[in-house]
């Protein structure tokens, strides 16, 4: 499983969902998508290499890969 840390970068930008959309000329449905805990893993890599860019971020710091343990105590 992955847990997305793309809403926190956002955060810590001053983005919102509109505001990446805007900037990686992806949709606000495809942005929320990417920010969800269970359906970031779906997301293709040039979507997510399009929101690091956005957001200053190299891809791989946009998620985490967590036992499905860990998932269920955070």
């Amino acid at each position: 499983m992955f847990k997305s840390n793309i809403r926190e970068l956002m955060n810590k930008k001053g983005f919102t969902i509109r505001d990446l959309s805007s900037q990686t000329e992806l949709s606000t449905r495809t942005i929320h998508r990417a920010t969800q805990d269970d359906t970031i893993g779906g997301c293709q890599l040039n979507t997510l290499a399009k929101i690091a860019d956005a957001l200053g971020v190299k891809t791989k710091r946009l998620y985490e890969e967590v036992e499905e343990h860990e998932k269920e105590h955070s």
